[in-house]
């Protein structure tokens, strides 16, 4: 499963704009964080053999095959607090760096 909220495909969207070409948004895992462990990022990048492709609010998403069983399942939201606005991603990955979700980017 991999969701994305209306909020956080908005913000995307928005993000995106003036953008050439075909962009997609690849979901990587990065190592470190805000509890010390591995989570996931996002970053522009290009299609990759060995990706799966999500289209969810009219956005291409990638993320590389293996990653994506390991990890599923992916909801990105997109949060506002007084402390600044940004994505989050929730994953099984969140789960086992005891934090309940990963890091905003």
């Amino acid at each position: 499963m991999f969701e994305v909220s209306d909020k956080a495909g908005e913000a995307i969207k928005q993000l995106l704009e003036g953008k050439e070409g075909s962009v997609s948004v690849r979901i990587m895992k990065t190592e470190g964080g805000c509890c010390s462990g591995p989570s996931l990022g996002m970053a522009l990048d290009e299609q990759l053999e060995n990706d799966e492709v999500f289209n969810e609010k009219g956005i291409n998403f990638i993320i590389e095959k293996t990653l994506f069983q390991e990890v599923q399942p992916i909801n990105i939201e997109f949060i506002e607090s007084a402390m600044g606005a940004g994505f989050m991603i929730k994953s099984e990955l969140s789960k086992n760096t005891g934090c309940g979700s990963s890091c905003s980017c």
